[in-house]
């Protein structure tokens, strides 16, 4: 009797690693540093180059590293030291532009203790790197950076600013020269975590966690014209409870895509109109647990892929966060059953997506299975 349960057990489990054809593949490790390595970020080239960043605490502070693979994940270069900080660098953002350049965003405390944002671009696909450049010189924290590159490689940048506003600024010549901040936000209550994208008419879509209302809500803006100007403020949630934590995405017919985290699921919105109007809100956990921290891909034919981290489950009786992931194949109209990503020991969490021109896609999450948290990447195809 005991077999055939065991075979019926392996094969849900297979099971749950596939849909809609794809097959997640196996977990591979892509740090071993003596210190924790957390909070990856990843992007995929016009050649679909996966190129992913972190932050590293090896050295003494945390500072920013770097890896990439040219043959879609099955092979990565060595780590790349990017930051060489007196203060700490930290929560990185990544994003690829059409001519083979990658840019790279963080939040870095050298200046009096004050975070400020900080760049850096490679101009050959992660080869070599530019000098460290200094985007902001706030009196306050300049925090959590979020970038974006549009069809002309012009480069679009939001971040968190402890006047507690959402700021905004751009590069039109692929990060050799950038334009003076634009304040998206003027608000009474905080404004934070933005999330940024531009989908394939070249406008640009920001969402962001704002406690004016007296709970948290996600608000939004555009622009159709490159950041010189934006639409007025959206509020997109009104639940009773905190909504945080939003990820945007565009798609490739224009469409915009949304997801947060609101009372410990995972919720999301879409556009069609390119943020003129939304759906109804659309519940995608039902776990007895927390859901949090979502990050969301649109990948080819109308593809939609969200992953979070999940406390359902247990590893001898004390909770542990694992990777979890839903897709929709027509465009978020309808959703897959959840797919348990990770089966570890240890915390499984920080989950960031990127997709390729062949609709694979690409995860990243820091893992402390290892002993110490180590960065692990899966592909989907």
């Amino acid at each position: 009797m005991k077999k055939p349960t065991i075979i019926i057990i392996v094969f849900i489990i297979l099971l749950s690693y596939q849909t809609f054809g794809q097959t997640w593949g196996y977990n591979y490790r892509l740090t071993w540093n003596a210190g924790d390595s957390e909070c990856p970020s990843i992007a995929v080239d016009s050649s679909d180059g996966i190129h992913v960043v972190w932050q590293d605490q090896t050295i003494c502070n945390y500072e920013i590293f770097y890896k990439q693979s040219t043959d879609g994940g099955t092979n990565w270069s060595a780590l790349n030291h990017l930051t060489w900080t007196l203060g700490s660098s930290n929560n990185p953002s990544i994003a690829a532009d059409s001519s083979g350049g990658i840019h790279v965003v963080w939040e870095d405390s050298s200046w009096a203790g004050k975070k400020q944002i900080c760049y850096k671009k490679s101009p050959d696909g992660g080869t070599t790197w530019s000098t460290l450049e200094r985007l902001t010189w706030s009196i306050t924290d300049s925090k959590c950076p979020s970038i974006a590159a549009d069809s002309s490689d012009r480069i679009h940048l939001v971040w968190e600013d402890k006047v507690s506003e959402i700021f905004y600024k751009n590069s039109t010549d692929s990060g050799t020269t950038w334009s003076a901040s634009t304040r998206l936000a003027w608000n009474t209550g905080d404004s934070e975590c933005p999330s940024i994208a531009v989908d394939s008419g070249d406008v640009i879509h920001v969402a962001w966690q704002d406690n004016t209302p007296g709970n948290w809500a996600i608000f939004y803006k555009s622009s159709t014209d490159s950041g010189t100007t934006w639409s007025a403020l959206t509020r997109l949630t009104w639940s009773r409870f905190d909504s945080k934590y939003p990820s945007i995405a565009g798609d490739l017919s224009g469409g915009i895509h949304l997801v947060w985290q609101g009372s410990h699921e995972i919720y999301y919105k879409q556009s069609t109109d390119g943020g003129s109007s939304w759906s109804v809100l659309t519940r995608l956990t039902w776990n007895t647990a927390a859901s949090e921290y979502p990050d969301i891909v649109a990948g080819s034919v109308n593809t939609i892929h969200v992953v979070w981290q999940d406390w359902t489950w247990e590893f001898n009786t004390v909770p542990y966060p694992e990777i979890c992931y839903k897709g929709s194949s027509d465009g978020g109209g309808t959703w897959s059953g959840l797919n348990r990503l990770t089966w570890t020991s240890g915390l499984s969490q920080n989950p960031s997506i990127a997709a390729d021109s062949s609709g694979a896609i690409h995860l990243v999450w820091e893992d402390k299975n290892p002993g110490n948290f180590e960065i692990f990447y899966k592909i989907y195809k």
